[in-house]
């Protein structure tokens, strides 16, 4: 099993910076990926940006150039360090992991919320 707990969201003005952490405990060795989703008000959740175990990584187009995840292995812990942001980027975050261990598993977050202002 893993756990994932997120923090670091909060209220920023628009052009402001965040940085949202996700401590990862538990079955760590099982997981291939991890990564951030987030969702909007009246809107589905999407993937904002991954990091495979290799450590390639991959961002939606919205936020390309403006936010960078990252991972700290030795902490157990992911970061998406958040730039530039925009009040389309108002949502609740999720942090996310994926392994195989038998059968694909997908681990979530309990979310943060993160508030831009204009």
């Amino acid at each position: 099993q893993v756990q994932l707990v997120e923090s670091g969201g909060g209220l920023v003005q628009a052009g402001g910076s965040l940085r949202l952490s996700c401590a990862v405990s538990g079955s760590t060795l099982s997981i291939n990926a991890m990564g951030w989703y987030r969702q909007g008000p009246g809107k589905e959740r999407e993937l904002v940006a991954e990091v495979i175990s290799g450590g390639s990584t991959n961002y939606a187009d919205s936020v390309k150039g403006r936010f960078t995840i990252s991972r700290d292995n030795a902490k157990n812990t992911v970061y998406l360090k958040m730039n530039s942001l925009k009040p389309e980027d108002t949502a609740v975050y999720y942090c996310h992991a994926f392994g195989i261990v038998g059968v694909r598993r997908h681990w979530w977050g309990q979310g943060t919320q993160v508030t831009v202002s204009s």
